[in-house]
């Protein structure tokens, strides 16, 4: 099947910044009459009397006009050479991912990634029958030694190594055949807020011939864009930041190879992971205000991260604004800003739960990245990782008044 054509956008020109990306890209052509937004496309089949695979659009399992106005804004923000792939969820684009690991190579993993990616990876590399070693992602010295004994482990499975291996990732279709298996990170992780050294990673495993996959889904293209940074693949869990509005389940993934978007869109057509028009229009409409949302949130989170770090009821915060935290030096050198997520610890796995159903404002829930402000207790999960603290609190810091979210926080630390 033939590549849609993108939707016509001003945002292709360089000198535009990111965020007036956001706004722009992915728009119809401008010509007299036309709408200003794309509209939502709601057909599940289309005219193609003659050869299917010349068609743009045939069936709505394989691709939609509904979809490809945020698919090729996320190519664009992303930097990437072609449009991404809308996944009817984050979960559902992790799983094609991890699904590219060959048999008999090896998935290296944050120990600390989302709790979802990490079952996943448990459950496929048990189907696919690969290796699955989680690391410390931000002890660069034990990821390269990862790298390395994986590579041993493979090497007489697999025919090319080093930059051959990225070449022949970067040609085609045999990509992820022809590696050692993947490097997956997570930075910053969810929910430890550890930060990757992400150039030095994904050089290492790209000259042992590693496919390197990053999950972006915390630092969103505006702070980070992975592919820029040697990474092959870039995962989004679009229901958090990127929708922003805690009303829609959708999931992306981006690479500006050409063989990797075929498998991956391969994955998505035979698996069925994919998502509703309405849904992706829903995702668009959020993407418009992601600027100012993110530039909002993380004003806020900032001021309340140094408030925490100076509260004696707290017993350690992690957020890579704050200079004497780990990952402050990285995240500066290699992110255009440091997120809205927060992690604190509090004495006791009672006195979290305890804070968490104190406040009023702060809604106590899972997941992230909407405009409301989020508490959660992240050992209250029985699939949490043993290492993260079971007194360890995940804000996820929204956009309303900094004074009143603070002032509901310690209120509920008292």
């Amino acid at each position: 099947m033939t590549q849609p054509e993108p939707a016509s956008s001003p945002a292709r020109h360089p000198e535009f910044a990111p965020d007036t990306i956001v706004v722009e890209t992915g728009r119809p052509q401008r010509v007299d009459g036309a709408s200003v937004n794309p509209p939502i496309d709601l057909s599940s089949t289309f005219v193609s009397a003659g050869d299917i695979s010349n068609s743009p659009y045939a069936y709505a399992r394989f691709d939609t006009p509904a979809w490809t106005p945020f698919e090729v804004a996320l190519g664009q923000l992303e930097h990437a050479s072609l449009p991404g792939l809308v996944f009817g969820s984050g979960l559902a684009a992790i799983s094609a991912v991890i699904s590219l690991v060959p048999a008999g190579g090896t998935l290296i993993i944050p120990t600390h990634s989302y709790q979802g990616a990490l079952a996943s990876a448990e459950q496929i590399a048990g189907r696919q029958n690969f290796d699955l070693v989680t690391v410390d992602i931000a002890d660069t010295e034990a990821v390269i030694a990862a790298l390395d004994e994986a590579g041993q482990s493979t090497s007489g499975r697999v025919p090319a190594e080093g930059a051959a291996a990225s070449a022949g990732a970067a040609e085609g279709r045999t990509a992820s055949a022809t590696a050692p298996g993947m490097l997956w990170i997570e930075s910053p992780t969810n929910p430890m807020l550890e930060v990757a050294d992400v150039p030095a990673l994904t050089a290492a495993a790209k000259d042992r011939g590693f496919l390197v996959s990053v999950d972006n889904t915390f630092a969103t293209p505006l702070l980070q864009t992975p592919l820029d940074l040697g990474a092959d693949i870039v995962v989004h869990s679009v229901t958090k930041y990127l929708a922003g509005h805690s009303d829609v389940v959708l999931g992306a993934v981006v690479t500006s190879s050409t063989g990797l978007r075929e498998e991956l869109h391969t994955e998505r057509s035979m698996r069925g992971g994919i998502a509703g028009p309405f849904e992706v229009w829903l995702a668009l409409r959020g993407l418009r205000t992601l600027a100012v949302r993110l530039d909002r949130a993380q004003a806020n989170a900032q001021a309340i991260a140094e408030r925490l770090a100076a509260h004696p009821a707290v017993v350690e915060t992690r957020y890579p604004g704050l200079p004497n935290d780990p990952g402050h030096a990285r995240a500066a050198a290699q992110m255009n800003g440091f997120g809205a997520i927060i992690s604190f610890t509090a004495e006791s796995a009672d006195k979290a739960t305890a804070i968490a159903e104190a406040v009023r404002l702060w809604t106590p829930a899972t997941s992230l990245g909407g405009v409301e402000s989020l508490i959660e207790r992240r050992r209250r999960h029985p699939s949490e990782p043993v290492t993260v603290p079971e007194g360890l609190i995940r804000l996820s810091v929204g956009i309303e008044n900094l004074d009143d979210l603070w002032a509901d926080l310690e209120a509920a630390l008292a």
